[in-house]
């Protein structure tokens, strides 16, 4: 199977690119949401995600990797939600904006805008080039 591509929303002021990068290794956990928590399950080890701040920002950040696939959430009780383990890959060369987004013609059909409260989105191998050529200008 081929590497899928995602996109992973945080709140920076909860969890920010610099706090996983301090860490170096993350805990994707916390999704509620059952299409959210299906993307998490589908995950594999080497996908790549951008990392997206969300509410404050509202701009892609940077590249992480999936690091371990098909964890339970620790924080579920009752075992019933998805979670996978992140790293680090790089910083964008400049943040992509929701706004840039919004605007751009060739990103018609991305989950971040017609699926705008999606946590843990697909982004498309054409949306993945796109969006690097516009942070890289």
């Amino acid at each position: 199977m081929s590497k899928r591509y995602w996109l992973m929303k945080s709140e920076p002021d909860a969890y920010s690119w610099d706090d996983l990068v301090a860490e170096g290794e993350g805990t994707w956990d916390g999704v509620r949401n059952h299409r959210a928590a299906k993307n998490l399950r589908t995950m594999q080890v080497g996908d790549e995600a951008f990392f997206y701040h969300s509410n404050i920002g509202k701009e892609i950040v940077g590249i992480a990797t999936i690091s371990q696939a098909g964890l339970t959430d620790p924080t579920d009780p009752e075992g019933k939600w998805a979670a996978v383990k992140v790293r680090p890959v790089r910083k964008l060369a400049n943040p992509v904006t929701l706004k840039q987004i919004k605007a751009d013609p060739s990103l018609p059909d991305i989950e971040l805008v017609k699926l705008s409260r999606l946590s843990v989105a697909v982004i498309t191998p054409e949306e993945w080039a796109h969006i690097l050529s516009v942070s890289e200008g």
